[in-house]
């Protein structure tokens, strides 16, 4: 599993940040959160446009999906034919439709658009995204992307003891339990503990919150300023309230995204490491792997 870091600004682009934009590829999938302006320039040689299955959009300020009409039209040209799903906060199927009615971009495959509210979740093979409500002032919605538990390895010696051979092994994960001269045997009786799916939680942009996960491997957060005299009344958080935010859920690790143009990397790597250790400043390009 890795996590991209596609553009990590905030609000308008620099010469080092691009805007927002974060992939997860797990396996041979894809999964964009965000889309901002120049989003598919910035996957070049790291990110196959192919590849991605669905879009998760935090919410409509246009750093965060203007990147999307660009993106739509080169997978066209490159005779994509697999449909895509974009997800979002309430007024998502309005706002994509008019967006993709502002020129010719001649979509040639199905785009799936669905809008989604605290607590939803979508479920794929693998692992599932659940939505939770974030704090903008305007819909907003975070994600908690989370790998699916799996069941413990096979211990061979008690499986034997028990008379469990051959097929008996796929039935009994099939079934969940089989009958071995007429003794109930159940899978969680002949295998180790259950694997942890690992968890990544993405705030998009907000002000702090109870972010509604504990333990994640990665918290992806807002660091957006240093000080709440910079914030000025906006809808963001301050560096400190993201490590508060980690240290509240017990995130292994924490990721300080959407940086105000008026700091440095240093000065916002600075003032994390005086709350929460193991945090880092995403750049650019960044890449985490899990």
């Amino acid at each position: 599993m890795k996590v991209i870091f596609l553009g990590t600004a905030a609000s308008k682009p620099t010469k080092d940040r691009g805007l927002s934009s974060i992939a997860i590829q797990y396996k041979s999938d894809v999964v964009l959160f965000d889309c901002g302006e120049n989003a598919q320039r910035q996957m070049i040689s790291l990110i196959k446009p192919s590849k991605i299955s669905s879009i998760f959009l935090t919410h409509f300020h246009g750093d965060h999906i203007l990147g999307i009409p660009g993106l739509l039209m080169t997978m066209s040209l490159n005779e994509r034919k697999d449909p895509l799903s974009i997800y979002g906060p309430e007024k998502t199927v309005y706002f994509i439709k008019n967006l993709l009615r502002g020129g010719y971009f001649g979509i040639s495959f199905d785009v799936h658009i669905k809008e989604l509210k605290d607590k939803d979740v979508v479920d794929f093979e693998d692992f599932y995204i659940q939505a939770f409500e974030t704090k903008h002032g305007i819909p907003s919605l975070g994600y908690i992307f989370k790998e699916k538990d799996r069941r413990g390895s096979f211990i061979e010696n008690k499986a034997k003891e028990l008379g469990i051979k051959g097929k008996m092994f796929s039935e009994l994960e099939r079934k969940g339990e089989i009958i071995i001269n007429g003794k109930k045997i159940k899978l969680e009786d002949v295998t180790g503990p259950k694997k942890i799916g690992r968890s990544i939680v993405y705030t998009g942009d907000t002000l702090p919150l109870d972010i509604p996960f504990r333990g994640c491997d990665l918290l992806i957060h807002d660091g957006t300023f240093l000080t709440d005299e910079d914030r000025n009344g906006t809808f963001h958080s301050t560096v400190k309230e993201a490590c508060e935010a980690a240290l509240r859920i017990e995130a292994k690790k924490l990721v300080l995204t959407h940086i105000s143009q008026r700091y440095t990397s240093d000065e916002i790597q600075k003032e994390a490491l005086k709350y929460f250790e193991n945090a880092i400043v995403a750049e650019d390009f960044t890449v985490i792997e899990l």
